[in-house]
């Protein structure tokens, strides 16, 4: 087990051990508790195999679930009836750029029955310090896996001056940036689209000396397969993988070799990339994918679609904020959001490159079902910071998306459940319903089998053994809408992720 492995399940062990119970908050520490409660009459889904229970009762004692089955309840447990009703594990988004305060990601996050989120850009502190105090019970939140800083070629697609990238030049830049994101306490290494070939190897190598994973995007120099074999352990977004299987990848690759870009010119680097992803789009190979996405399956190359952000950076003329959801954020992260498609990605377009867009939304929705169809390990993580994402809810944007691409329900849940719990090393301990699990659930009013719409119909939300009932959901919700009215503090996170805002890098 290497050394940030075992770092986060001590911060997890903790983080359970207070979170079992006591007084509701978001500020202040909660007490322990060695009470039973037992969550009844409910019916269990296995997101594994798709089999449901029904009739259940599901036994919590501190942070584990203790007994589930057609069982007695204890004499002196907390009984809640939760008759006609579905419980699932705790899920997980796998690409977040959290927003505001912690009075507005972490809350929004449980309401929406996510107990585990994975951070794209430890580009602030205050990331790690929210991962740690979660974990020791002082915050309540999901568990954070949080990354490094982004670790970019030069020139880096990013401003340095509006956001916290490690530039590397060769192999000895390289090195040193991974020995510093692991002195500064990252959970992994990003890499970005940027990097040449030898500082993307020897990062690979130096996190594997130091006791790192890698994770991020499939850098412009590099092919998916080599990524794949390389030992980089997942690819975010769909960008890299569409040119590695096209008929025409070897000049599709030489065309993205020569984009050029001036140092910050995020925008320059997505226009010039959008004619070559036309290309690739319609020259699938499906030998070439087979290929591919077997060397993907084989090596357990998780990729994360991130469809929430294809959906609105391949539709910016059809898509914006959902109406019933900008209560939970403030008018400066519409603001951005508004000011960033208007000024990144709509200006200065042509009539065809509108049309290619709109049309590029369509080809990702069926590369993604091609993913499924090669059992490519898929997790699901929405990029939320990016146009028009609102944290938490956009899991369930995510959800729906996969199940647009061809993904049956149970898929798509599997890869907001058992996928990322696998890929964290947690397969033992999260990912299902059964004793001895940590106690991280969902209960729904209706089947998300039947329809994957259903995983929005939350009823209760348990988090390491905490339950979060109705009531106390509501509350974590009001408290959001009303702490984005406030005006932002010093110790905010800006709106933006991996796709143009300048604030936090996808």
């Amino acid at each position: 087990m290497n050394s940030s492995r075992r770092q986060f399940l001590a911060r997890t062990a903790a983080g359970a051990a207070v979170l079992a119970g006591g007084t509701f908050t978001t500020a202040n520490a909660v007490t322990t508790s060695t009470r039973i409660t037992a969550l009844t009459d409910l019916t269990v889904i296995d997101v594994t195999s798709g089999r449901k229970r029904p009739h259940q009762t599901v036994l919590l004692s501190g942070d584990r679930i203790i007994g589930v089955g057609r069982i007695p309840v204890p004499r002196g447990a907390v009984e809640i009836n939760l008759a006609g009703k579905y419980v699932i594990p705790g899920l997980a988004d796998m690409h977040v750029h959290s927003l505001g305060d912690e009075r507005v990601s972490p809350p929004l996050y449980l309401a929406n029955g996510l107990t585990t989120v994975r951070e794209m850009a430890g580009t602030n502190p205050m990331l790690y310090d929210w991962r740690d105090r979660i974990a020791a019970g002082t915050l309540l939140g999901p568990r954070m896996v949080v990354a490094s800083n982004i670790i970019d070629g030069d020139p880096t697609l990013w401003d340095p001056n509006l956001i916290k990238v490690i530039v590397v030049d060769g192999a000895d830049d390289a090195r040193a940036a991974v020995r510093r994101v692991k002195a500064e306490g990252a959970d992994f290494v990003k890499v970005y689209s940027r990097l040449s070939r030898e500082s993307w190897l020897a990062i690979v190598d130096e996190a594997r000396e130091v006791g790192l994973t890698v994770h991020g995007h499939g850098p412009d120099q590099v092919p998916s397969k080599e990524v794949s074999n390389a030992g980089q352990r997942s690819i975010e977004h769909i960008h890299s993988l569409g040119l590695s299987v096209s008929s025409r990848e070897v000049e599709v690759r030489r065309m993205l070799l020569a984009i050029k870009v001036a140092n910050g010119d995020y925008n320059a680097w997505f226009r010039q990339l959008h004619p070559i992803e036309w290309i690739a789009a319609n020259t699938y190979s499906p030998g070439r994918a087979a290929d591919v996405f077997g060397t993907l399956r084989r090596n357990n190359t998780r990729v994360t679609p991130t469809l929430t952000m294809h959906n609105v950076l391949d539709q910016i003329d059809y898509t914006g904020l959902d109406p019933a959801l900008a209560k939970y954020m403030s008018e400066e992260s519409i603001g951005t959001y508004d000011y960033v498609i208007q000024n990144l990605y709509a200006a200065n377009r042509t009539a065809e490159e509108i049309s290619h867009q709109h049309e590029m939304w369509a080809w990702r929705q069926r590369f993604v079902g091609e993913l499924f169809a090669h059992d490519v390990p898929i997790m699901a993580g929405t990029d939320t910071g990016t146009p028009y994402s609102v944290p938490g809810f956009a899991l369930h944007d995510e959800l729906e998306h996969l199940v647009g691409a061809g993904a049956t329900p149970r898929q798509a849940l599997y890869a907001a459940t058992v996928e990322p719990a696998k890929f964290l090393g947690l397969g033992t301990q999260l990912g299902s319903v059964e004793a001895g699990r940590i106690a991280d659930l969902v209960v729904l009013d209706a089947d998300p089998l039947a329809d994957i719409r259903n995983s929005r119909r939350i009823n209760t939300v348990v988090t390491r053994g905490r339950v979060i009932s109705p009531a106390a959901r509501r509350q974590l919700l009001a408290g959001v809408e009303a702490a984005v009215k406030e005006p932002p503090t010093g110790k905010s996170l800006a709106a933006g992720g991996c796709c143009g805002t300048g604030a936090t890098g996808h």
